[in-house]
């Protein structure tokens, strides 16, 4: 015991040592002054993205932040980020992986947490060519509409039962069902879905894990953060094998059931499982890599999409303005007797500008996962000495007053006066990053929230609760990676058009 103390107290001498030696030897961006072993971890608020955009008020758009002994920089600005992404992109092109991150990919072994070289290249590659290519999402794009109509038929049968006349939905229990399905349906051709309609086993243990996960890999404790002190929390060791291990037996089970339906039916279909076996010798991919490109796949995808569409519609039901101007364009271009396909999006300008607009004021990940620098470079005119942790806060760049007017009105034509790319090429609207690093499925997930607002948009009418006026939604977040509203979103629909276009148009694929 006593030489375990002397160890420790050795160590904090050494990190203190080093700290001042960094911050004689770098001009470092400058932040909220650090605890000695835990830097800022107890200075941060829950809401990580709001508390680093209100330090940037004080400190600057650049600024440092100690998560135990690494040094996080956080930039709030499109020029800073453009500097990140773009000027310095191959010196921070790396992935600073926590301690369940390291465990979860097996070493960065997947897309999502791989360091920059010849894994992340050619494991890019397969994605671009072929797991999100044109191709295979339109081969897919009838499960995406089974989901978004399956949707539909819930929403609408729900409110219409006579115990639910006039009283408010969750929204959130209908976005996630989509998502959910969509995704592991994509993945694994498989919905996971009982005969009555309700989520089987998997579904649950599926959902349960995902959600463990995301509350594990946002934790800000020491026994996440300060590798030195790993051996003062075995329970949080005991609780990343378990997880670990809980999502390893359900992995096998899907796996194992999709072979035998492979075997069974003769041959492979277009979900991302059969093209990762198919391509598996060509890219030279083991089991780990297959394993965590699928689990990338879902937990990038599942999440975000709900998050999206929700927080859509609240700012849709907090300005009925846009979602008049809305309906009247899918009105106009889909009419009264026919349901609206993505083949209608080229003709639908405002509806697309209506999901733009949203993802800039509520974009899910509203901190790009962390960037490591794999050399000493400036940003800003300020020292990131190699090791850093870099974060872009894209929800502050698309608030920012500087580059956006009236930042915080939710107003689509914005988009109608000037275009502004949103899949990596203009550094104020990020919600899927940019650089080497862009996400590969954005084209996916622009398709899906547009698919499921015009759906939503076309066929009800939105208010709010009786007795809730529009300004008394809840506007603010949940704490955690993504930006869930903090107060589930309640909403009263109203059909718009005849009872038979609200049935589902299911596919078996």
């Amino acid at each position: 015991m006593a030489l375990s103390l002397l160890l420790g107290a050795f160590a904090i001498v050494i990190l203190v040592a080093y700290n001042i030696y960094q911050k004689l030897r770098f001009r470092l961006p400058p932040g909220p002054r650090p605890w000695p072993v835990v830097g800022n971890l107890y200075h941060i608020k829950p809401v990580r993205f709001r508390c680093f955009a209100e330090w940037a008020q004080s400190y600057g758009p650049i600024l440092s932040v100690w998560f135990g002994p690494t040094q996080n920089v956080i930039v709030s600005t499109s020029e800073l980020a453009k500097q990140v992404l773009k000027d310095k992109d191959s010196q921070l092109a790396d992935r600073r992986r926590s301690r369940s991150s390291e465990k979860f990919s097996r070493g960065g072994k997947d897309l999502i947490w791989a360091d920059y070289g010849p894994h992340y290249v050619k494991v890019r590659k397969l994605c671009t060519l072929q797991l999100f290519s044109a191709k295979r999402l339109e081969a897919l794009r009838p499960i995406r509409e089974d989901e978004v109509t399956s949707m539909v038929e819930s929403i609408y049968k729900d409110c219409n039962h006579p115990e639910n006349k006039g009283k408010a939905l969750v929204m959130r229990k209908y976005l996630g069902a989509v998502a959910f399905n969509n995704i592991t349906r994509l993945a694994f051709g498989k919905r996971f879905v009982n005969s009555d309609g309700q989520m089987d086993e998997q579904g649950l243990e599926f959902k349960a894990i995902i959600a463990n996960g995301n509350k594990i890999g946002a934790s800000l404790g020491m026994a996440m953060h300060i590798p030195w002190l790993h051996w003062m929390f075995p329970k949080f060791a005991t609780e990343l094998q378990k997880h670990e291990a809980r999502r390893n037996r359900l992995t096998k089970a899907i796996m194992e059931e999709h072979g035998l339906a492979r075997r069974r039916t003769g041959g492979a279909k277009h979900h991302f499982v059969d093209a990762l076996f198919t391509l598996q010798d060509q890219y030279e991919l083991s089991e780990d890599t297959i394993i965590g490109l699928l689990w990338d796949m879902i937990v990038a995808g599942m999440d975000t999409t709900a998050i999206s569409v929700e927080w859509a519609m609240a700012e849709l039901i907090k300005n009925p303005r846009v979602q008049q101007k809305a309906q009247e364009e899918l009105d106009r271009v889909i009419g009264p007797d026919r349901l609206m396909t993505e083949s209608d999006f080229p003709n639908l300008p405002y509806l697309q500008h209506v999901a733009k607009e949203a993802l800039r004021l509520h974009p899910p990940t509203p901190l790009m996962l962390p960037h490591r620098a794999n050399a000493n470079v400036k940003i800003g005119g300020y020292d990131v000495p190699k090791d850093s942790s870099v974060n872009v806060n894209v929800w502050a760049i698309g608030r920012d007053p500087d580059v956006w007017k009236s930042p915080l009105e939710f107003r689509p034509e914005r988009f109608m006066e000037e275009d502004v790319d949103m899949k990596g090429h203009d550094f104020r609207l990020l919600p899927f990053g940019a650089g080497r690093r862009v996400c590969p499925g954005a084209q996916l997930a622009i398709n899906l929230v547009t698919s499921m607002l015009g759906h939503l948009l076309h066929q009800f009418s939105w208010a709010p609760p009786n007795g809730l006026s529009p300004e008394e939604i809840d506007m603010e977040e949940a704490p955690g990676q993504v930006t869930y509203m903090r107060t589930p979103l309640l909403t009263v629909p109203v059909p718009r058009l005849p009872p038979h276009l609200y049935k589902r148009v299911a596919v078996d694929m």
